[in-house]
This record gives structure tokens, sequence and C-alpha cells, in this order.
């Protein structure tokens, strides 16, 4: 009896113990799964909210530009050079990295209008230029100036300069006496703005070495331009601010900006970059000749230009392709020893894109030209890759593929001779030829 009474209560000790650890397994797997729940929950929500996020930035970025989409990666500060041209897009005064206070904005030049002149009076790239040493293309009016290697690249140094005292530096041209801008003539050149950009670059349309000085001159700040009247009592004819300047808020990340200047009788037009800035339907007087300078003081905030070119203005091309069958154009301009489109080409791409859609039956082969710079054979070659670039532009600005062909022409068939920069720069040029 005591043997069964014995067992009995080790059975019922066991059965109540692994009942109790059944008990206990029970809250452990059902605290696990809940854990697991949780986990997966979360782990989904944040799955959902990046998701969101993610497609939110992108809706914004569309509607506004921003080019803050998550989804992107932030793009690397890069330095690139073309055609002696360095684009800075965060370079303190010394030419060290330096950070930018906002987003480089994108220039599309979807509506650049400006073309410049075909006829080239005076290039100046900076090709051979010894640090240290004057332009060797320019005199000296009143200031420092000097070659300098400015990120990679050759610029002219603007180190001190009083342009109020009518300062600055001139183009050594033979006939620099006279009045040597033509009726109708545009001026290019690179000027470097700096993050904290303090005076101002100082442009006249007068030669202020060898010509009477004018009292009117263009100041090219970081926010506005104006034609300027420098007398005692002077005062702005004209201030125009550049796009994206809205109450004291202005683009001042570091940066070479294209300053173009087209002049037609009378009327006057500026550009920085792809816009359009100071439209003047009658300027007031003749432009004879050409002044720049930085207004700076030695050891503060210097200025760097580089690529000038000043070119007498052409008959319109449609009336020069009517008469000759054809018309030559070196407003197209390449990366150095590339096929890479500089922006600043887009006014004469957008007027031969207006052209051939206003003239449907009209079709062309596009001829790309070369100076005699480097091997025959590299120079035959790059001006067919050339050609092949302007045609795909073309394309993807709407002109249909099978009105244009393309051709190279290498260095075979110079314009000029290749003893002078400007020489050179004439013959670096695109032909369309009506088919």
């Amino acid at each position: 009896m005591r043997t069964k009474n014995f067992l009995l209560i080790i059975l019922l000790t066991t059965v109540t113990v692994f009942a109790t650890a059944q008990i206990k397994l029970g809250k452990v797997i059902d605290r696990s799964i809940k854990r697991a729940e949780k986990s997966i929950e979360n782990r989904v929500g944040n799955r959902i909210d990046k998701t969101v996020d993610k497609s939110l930035d992108t809706v914004e970025d569309s509607i506004f530009g921003t080019g803050n989409a998550k989804s992107k990666k932030t793009p690397e500060k890069k330095t690139t050079k073309s055609n002696n041209e360095t684009t800075v897009d965060s370079i303190d005064q010394a030419g060290k990295s330096a950070s930018a206070p906002q987003q480089k904005p994108t220039l599309t030049w979807a509506k650049y209008d400006f073309v410049p002149g075909s006829e080239i009076i005076f290039e100046d790239n900076l090709e051979g230029e010894q640090n240290g040493e004057f332009p060797s293309k320019w005199d000296l009016v009143q200031g420092s100036f000097e070659n300098a290697s400015f990120d990679g690249s050759n610029v002219i140094y603007h180190i001190k300069c009083n342009m109020n005292g009518g300062g600055g530096i001139v183009p050594m041209l033979k006939n620099s006496k006279e009045d040597y801008l033509p009726d109708e003539f545009t001026i290019e050149f690179d000027a470097y703005f700096s993050e904290n950009f303090g005076g101002f670059y100082v442009i006249s349309l007068a030669d202020f070495k060898n010509q009477q000085k004018l009292d009117k001159e263009f100041q090219l700040d970081n926010k506005w331009i104006r034609i300027y009247k420098n007398s005692a009592n002077g005062k702005s004819i004209e201030t125009n601010f550049y796009p994206g300047y809205t109450s004291g808020m202005y683009d001042k990340t570091p940066k070479w900006r294209h300053v173009a200047i087209s002049f037609n009788k009378r009327a006057l037009k500026v550009y920085l970059d792809d816009a359009r800035v100071l439209n003047v339907p009658n300027l007031g007087f003749n432009p004879t000749g050409f002044s720049i300078g930085k207004q700076s003081v030695e050891g503060k905030d210097p200025g760097y230009t580089k690529n000038f070119r000043i070119a007498k203005g052409a008959v319109p091309l449609y009336d020069k392709l009517l008469t000759d069958g054809k018309f030559v154009t070196t407003g197209i301009k390449f990366d150095v020893a590339k096929a890479t489109i500089k922006p600043e080409s887009m006014g004469t791409i957008n007027y031969v894109v207006k052209m051939m859609t206003d003239h449907p039956d009209l079709n062309f082969s596009v001829e790309g030209h070369t100076d005699s710079d480097g091997d025959v054979a590299a120079n035959q070659k790059l001006s067919e890759a050339r050609s092949k670039a302007v045609l795909d532009a073309l394309v993807k600005a709407g002109i249909g593929a099978d009105r244009l062909t393309s051709k190279g022409w290498g260095e075979s068939k110079p314009v000029t001779g290749n003893d002078t920069p400007e020489g050179k720069a004439q013959n670096r040029r695109v032909e369309f030829v009506k088919q």
C-alpha cells in the first residue's frame, strides 16, 4: 500500500512539474513571438518610412529642382579643365579647397541667344605664358597684373588696381589709337568670382591707354551688373541683378563665369553664363576700344580672368547661307583636344535649330576644321568627332537626324595662317554646308 502511495506521489509530482514547465515554456515562447512580431513591425515600418521619404524627395526634386532627393548620392566636388578653361566648384583665392555655401546652379543654356562674331580681332587664351610675367598680349594702363596658374589654368592675375582712376589693362593691337571696335562686335571672357567677393570687375568700351577715356563703364559684382557714369555726381545708368537674386540672397558659390557682350550699331546686350542680364536698345555712345581690370587692393580679393575674344559681327548667318550656300562659325567651342561642346556654344547651336525649324526644307552637312597644332591624323579624327558632336546636339534639340550629315577635314582647309592666336582661332571652326 505504501509503495502504491509513493508511486502515486511521484507521478503527481512529475505531472505537476511537467505542467509547470509547459506553462513557463509557453510564456517564453509567447514573449519570443511578441518580440519577433515587434521587430518585424519596426523593420517594416522603417522600410515604409524610407520608401515614403524617397518618393516625397523625388516628387519635391521634380517640382522645385532642388537636387535633394535622398536616393541620389551627394555629388563630389570636381575640377575640370577645358580649352584652357577651369571650372571651379569650390576653391578659395589661393586655389585651395573651400566649402561652398550654396549648391552650384544647373545651367541649361536652353534659351541662350548670344551668337559671337565670325571675324576674330583679338584672341588670348594665355597659351605659353610664363608665370610672374606681364601678359604678353596686353598693355598696362595702371595697376599690378601678371600671369599666374590658378587651379591648373593659365590666367591673368589682377593683383591691385584702382579702376576709378581709369586703370586696368588693354589689348595690344596695331591700330589701338583708332576706333578698333566695328559697328557690330562681340566680346567674351571668363572671370572668377570668389566666395566673399569684394570690389568688382570694371569694363570700359574705350582703350584707356591709347584713346580718350569715357565717363561710362560696366561694373560686375557677384550679384549685379550695371552701366555706371563715372563722375562726381554720377549715378548708375542701368543696374540689373543676376537671375536668382532676391532680397539680398544670391549665389556665392566660388566659380568661373562666362561674360559675353554683343553690340549692334547702338543696341547692347550683356550676358552672364546662360542669362541675358542687360538689354540696352540705345547705348548712347560709340564704343571704340576695350579696357578691363578688377577694382581691388593688394592682398585683398584679387581678380582672375582668361579666354578673351573680341570679334567682328558678321552678316546674319541665314543671309550668308543664301549667298554662299554655307555659313561658317567660330562660335561653337570645344574642350581642348576633345569633342565636348562648351556651354557658351549653345547660342550658335540654338540659332541653327531655329533656322532649320523655320525652314523645314533646309538640310546641312556639318563640317569640322582644326588648326595645325598637333598631329595631322589626330586633328583629322578630332574634327570628325567634333562635327558628329554638333550633329548630335542638333538632333537632341529636335532636328531630324535624316536632315544632317557630318564630316571632318582636320587641318587640311585653313582659311588663314596658323602663326597667330587669332589665325588659329579662325581655323578652328564649324561650317554648315547646304545639301
